[in-house]
């Protein structure tokens, strides 16, 4: 008969709650080997005879709870084959221990025995000490390994594992990534034994507290204010739900893929407005209308049964672990120009799977004509489809302004002077992108400056009480002359 390593649970106290039978095995076991020895139960068992070997000194030996897990686990093992194990572990085996599924998982592999013996979680009496019920929602966490992405703050939440100042340090400030310094928690100590203690303070004041042991919990209250709500992307996905709801806005209940289509290019190009004036407070604002773009094409998705938000963000995940294999998988890049080679190709292999697709499909015709021409060049060039140096760009510019002037003075055919001028605009991006230089941003800089000056001419105009009227062109143009010297 193969070794196996049972392991029991010493419950979340007092030896008056450990279960009758887990009793008796311990009772009955020559030697049992425990995780640490701080728990309030094993001097009552000491004291009965049972004989303890506990793993506290390796905690000692490393920097990560990962490292003094698996030596824990590994050292186990090794006793198993030697013999049966007896291994003892706070609250319930199957609850916040590491060790246990390190255990399982090693079990498995080796072919060694394993037996999970029940136990009272530390859980259960929590939930009696602050007294919540977890069917309103409730989530465990583990404090050695918090994430601010994992925190659901309209639920109730225990972070357990909060063994020292240091992890009540780390727990404290990740906590204030979503939650006001002076919020409100419970720390809880021994719950369930006669030792029992919690005790309610600031958030900020987590990792003053000295009375933190293997036997402490944090325990965070969900949140009840509306305003608290307001960073978490679930309350901004029911608020556009809302207002597209039954009784929401009118305006927003009205609108289509199709109607918001304007608004969304607007909101780009607002966005980068702030971008280019540095304005932090802008970017957040104007971020924030660009994200309220998608979220309404999504919930109009959502409203006609076609798709929502999860369904986009899933596709952009999945894209993004695709086309990023230097980083989610196994390809090494040495700079960015690697990647975005590898970006090409592996965008370039998803559509090959369609035989009727062109290089040129996915450029959208709704973007500004600038931007489909710099995007039309780009992918051409990609496969050679372009001048070899800058010197021919240049000459097809001249042409192409030699072949409107002499469509100017040769006939009156509007048709054709207006395609030659596209000509010029389509030769110039040309010039822009052998210079890197992006042709709508340039473009923008460019209106924005115009604006700047024009508008210093408009006030240097009303500060000496004239109009337009009142002046020649060579007049306005020294008021844009004193606007440039000004840096305008």
């Amino acid at each position: 008969m193969r070794n196996k390593i049972i392991i029991m649970g010493l419950g979340a106290g007092n030896i008056d709650q450990l279960p009758y039978g887990i009793y008796k095995k311990l009772k009955q076991a020559k030697k049992c080997y425990t995780r640490t020895m701080d728990h309030p139960v094993i001097d009552e068992l000491q004291q009965e005879g049972v004989e303890f070997e506990s793993f506290d000194q390796v905690y000692e030996k490393y920097d990560t709870f990962e490292e003094v897990y698996e030596e824990i686990s590994e050292t186990i093992m090794e006793y198993a084959t030697l013999g049966d194990v007896v291994y003892t572990v706070p609250g319930h085996p199957m609850v916040a221990e590491k060790t246990v599924q390190l255990l399982i998982q090693k079990t498995r592999e080796r072919g060694i025995g394993l037996n999970i013996e029940g136990g009272q979680s530390f859980l259960d009496a929590l939930f009696a000490a602050v007294k919540i019920d977890p069917i309103e929602g409730f989530q465990l966490l583990d404090g050695t390994a918090l994430r601010r992405d994992e925190i659901q703050i309209s639920q109730h939440m225990i972070i357990g594992q909060v063994y020292d100042a240091f992890t009540a340090s780390d727990v404290k400030l990740t906590l204030m990534e979503k939650y006001p310094d002076d919020y409100q928690v419970a720390l809880v100590t021994a719950a369930g034994s006669s030792e029992e203690e919690v005790k309610w303070l600031a958030l900020y004041e987590l990792d003053r507290e000295v009375k933190l042991s293997n036997l402490t919990s944090v325990y965070v209250p969900p949140v009840k204010e509306t305003d608290m709500m307001l960073k978490e992307f679930s309350h901004l996905r029911q608020i556009i739900s809302t207002l597209r709801g039954p009784n929401g806005c009118p305006w927003d209940k009205e609108q289509t893929h199709d109607s918001l289509k304007k608004y969304a290019l607007e909101e780009i190009y607002e966005l980068l407005d702030a971008i280019d004036q540095d304005d932090t407070d802008s970017m957040i604002g104007e971020l924030g209308d660009v994200l309220l773009q998608v979220l309404l094409h999504a919930q109009i998705g959502e409203d006609e049964g076609m798709f929502s938000i999860d369904d986009v963000i899933q596709v952009l995940s999945e894209k993004m672990i695709r086309r990023h294999p230097h980083v989610f998988g196994d390809r090494a890049v040495s700079n960015s120009d690697e990647v975005l080679a590898n970006w090409d190709e592996i965008k370039r292999m998803e559509k090959e799977q369609d035989d009727d697709c062109s290089l040129l499909d996915g450029v959208e015709q709704s973007l500004p004509q600038l931007l489909v021409a710099y995007e039309y060049q780009k992918r051409a060039a990609k496969v050679g489809f372009d001048w070899t140096e800058v010197d021919s760009a240049w000459e097809k510019v001249q042409e192409e302004i030699a072949e409107f002037q002499q469509e100017i003075t040769s006939n009156g055919n509007f048709k054709k002077q207006c395609e030659e001028f596209g000509d010029i605009l389509f030769a110039i991006v040309n010039i822009a992108r052998f210079y890197k230089i992006y042709p709508e941003e340039a473009l923008h800089a460019t209106n924005v400056k115009f604006a700047r000056r024009f508008q210093y001419i408009e006030q240097s105009l009303k500060r000496e009480k004239k109009v337009f009227a009142d002046c020649t062109l060579e007049q306005l143009d020294q008021y844009w002359e004193e606007a440039k010297a000004k840096g305008l």
